[in-house]
């Protein structure tokens, strides 16, 4: 009995852990690691690279087989292949990989740390009210008369690649300028309009179309150039049906479909980014710059 002791025990030593000291960086070390992990599966989730991700963990699988069987015209072929998978992978994964650093970009890592001076917003206006009037005054004029219509709302990153594909306006935005462009047989009324601020600056742009295979197959390729714009970047775009006069709303992906005006309204303002009173400059943590003069 004791003889077949020593030999579990010699057979499961490799099992002992070695004595480590565990400091607070590495402590960091594991909460970054998880942090870049949970968001990478989360990313791929949420994108068509999920089920390529699904084909590669079972082509790894099928790999290891090769390597534990040791079948070595396999094995030549793996070696050969893996550059070239690589370089496939990026070239595969390139729209998922930009709009995941986009959005690492878009994060506000420093915002609240600071506040600017006296005489700054905290936010400042996109566009005016007027201009959201306009728009929402437009959209349903043409939600009636059942005139397509597909307006492409800036916001932070530009679009000048997609004004080139059109004819250049820089005019105000008006709802009759608007319902105007977008009039059956008129010059202007094929392709997209691109507002910038309060002032149309071109028509007839082409858009991407978005491949979102979970898009109704109903929709047109009016509503797939409104998504694909919200994809590519962070605009909002206002989508007016021909065949059913619905007003739908593309932003970030998303597709807000049959939405009525009061909701279009809602969603210009959340775009607008509209002003709020002045503050005074804060330190970091601390009060505000007068409050510590004052004591």
């Amino acid at each position: 009995m004791s003889g077949f002791l020593f030999w579990l025990q010699d057979s499961l030593s490799w099992l002992t852990l070695p004595t480590v000291s565990i400091t607070l960086t590495d402590i960091l070390e594991i909460l970054i690691l998880a942090s870049l992990v949970y968001n990478l599966l989360l990313w791929t989730q949420n994108t068509r690279a999920w089920n390529l991700l699904k084909g590669i963990a079972i082509l790894s699988a099928c790999i290891a087989l090769v390597y534990v069987l040791q079948m070595t015209t396999l094995m030549y072929l793996v070696n050969r292949v893996v550059d070239i998978a690589i370089t496939a992978a990026v070239v595969v994964f390139h729209p998922e990989i930009r709009k995941a650093l986009e959005q690492i970009g878009e994060k506000p890592i420093f915002s609240g740390l600071f506040q600017l001076g006296d005489d700054s917003k905290n936010v400042s206006e996109r566009f005016s009210d007027k201009t959201v009037n306009e728009i929402v005054k437009a959209s349903v004029e043409m939600s009636k008369a059942r005139t397509g219509a597909l307006i492409v709302v800036e916001q932070n990153i530009r679009l000048e690649e997609y004004e080139r594909t059109g004819i250049m306006l820089d005019s105000i935005v008006t709802s009759q300028l608007l319902v105007n462009i977008f009039e059956h047989n008129t010059p202007l009324h094929d392709g997209a309009v691109i507002i910038k601020g309060n002032r149309i600056t071109a028509a007839t742009c082409y858009l991407p179309l978005s491949d979102n295979m979970m898009l109704n197959k109903a929709l047109g390729t009016r509503h797939r150039a409104g998504v694909g714009i919200s994809e590519e970047t962070d605009s909002m775009t206002v989508i007016v049906s021909e065949e059913t006069g619905d007003i739908s709303v593309a932003y970030k992906g998303e597709l807000l479909h049959g939405i009525s005006s009061g909701e279009l309204k809602k969603q210009l303002e959340i775009l607008q980014n509209k002003s709020v009173a002045p503050k005074k400059f804060k330190l970091w943590k601390g009060r505000t710059k007068n409050e510590a003069n004052e004591a």
